[in-house]
């Protein structure tokens, strides 16, 4: 079987903790190109993994022997690349949240369909080992009527972990457009899309209040509505200075199931009748590198192109997670609850 060929464009930390280390060590992948505008750091990598440094993408994309792309650069240049990368004739993993827009969201995904190549959106939450059970049992019927959920995601925020740190682009709104919400929030929008179903409504309210010198978003506190008439509450937080929380509660009527919620059980059911079971999965992936694991997003992506098949997180996938985003935004700015499909095509 030939290995398909890849390029890493942008080499901050996302690709030198998540990306390249996972295609690194996928037997049917080759690293043949890393592309990032500061020349120190894209040689290092280069050297590092044995692959060509460029500090221009669109070099990268007349390379004919590219088959694939990661986009690991800031939000408002996801859709840019993203589309010159599929009129390439490359496939594209892109990093979340998928795009500042949804006129830039549905263009990628045009792009895609017109070169016939395969765009996928990094949401990994949909591969955490907790998750993939949760939406089993919930799917068997085994909790019963869901009533109501809460999800959470929140840490100290990227300057702890972003190459950058303080100076990273996360806090200029020109490139990231959005802060917790599109770094933190658009994972566990796309969480709940993946055990519940598509939401219908969304209220919220967004504030910047623990980062100074910036205009975007550090703390959001979302009520989403479902299509199923379940109603829960989405959180996403650069604010925990103590430590993180990256946890999931879903309440039925048999039951509740926690998620992430213990440091040695990843999925807790506790039942009306006064049973629990606990079970002992594969951890979630952390930013810290003690506790890195595989986030199954690499694999996935290179097993969508070997076996042409849809990946889980397709770019129609992305845009509906990113719709809970931007209508979280707007109900914040309208002081209204905002329906997900009423919603302008551009924010």
């Amino acid at each position: 079987m030939n290995k398909v060929k890849v390029a890493v464009i942008g080499c901050g930390s996302i690709a030198q903790k998540r990306h390249l280390p996972e295609y690194k060590v996928n037997p049917y992948v080759e690293i043949v190109a890393v592309c990032d505008v500061v020349e120190s750091r894209v040689a290092e990598v280069a050297e590092k993994y044995g692959a060509r440094a460029f500090v221009d993408y669109k070099e990268v994309l007349q390379l004919t022997e590219v088959d694939a792309v990661s986009v690991c650069l800031p939000n408002y240049l996801h859709a840019s690349v993203t589309i010159d990368a599929l009129n390439a004739k490359k496939h594209v993993l892109c990093e979340k949240p998928m795009a500042v827009s949804l006129d830039e969201a549905n263009e990628m995904n045009n792009a895609a369909k017109a070169n016939q190549k395969k765009i996928m959106i990094a949401h990994n939450q949909r591969f955490v080992s907790s998750h993939h059970k949760a939406k089993h049992i919930i799917e068997s019927g085994e909790l019963g009527k869901i009533y109501s959920f809460r999800t959470t995601f929140g840490h100290g925020g990227p300057e702890n972990w972003s190459i950058d740190g303080r100076t990273s682009w996360f806090f200029n709104k020109e490139e990231a457009f959005v802060g917790a919400m599109g770094d933190l929030g658009v994972h566990k929008a796309d969480l709940i899309r993946y055990l519940l179903g598509e939401v219908s409504e969304v209220g919220a309210f967004v504030e910047t209040s623990a980062k100074e010198n910036t205009s975007v978003d550090d703390n959001a506190i979302c009520i989403l509505k479902m299509e199923s008439g379940v109603v829960g509450t989405l959180t996403a937080s650069w604010s925990y200075v103590s430590g993180g929380d990256n946890t999931t509660v879903i309440y039925g009527e048999n039951g509740t199931i926690q998620l992430e919620n213990d440091p040695d059980y990843s999925l807790k059911i506790d039942y009306k009748n006064g049973e629990c079971v606990h079970y002992k999965l594969d951890k979630i992936q952390t930013n810290d590198e003690k506790g890195q694991t595989t986030t199954h997003v690499i694999d996935h992506f290179v097993d969508a192109i070997i076996y042409d098949r849809d990946p889980l997180v397709t770019g129609e996938e992305g845009i509906k997670s990113l719709q809970v985003i931007l209508s979280a935004l707007e109900s914040n700015e309208s002081k209204q609850i905002t329906k997900i499909n009423s919603i302008a095509s551009v924010y």
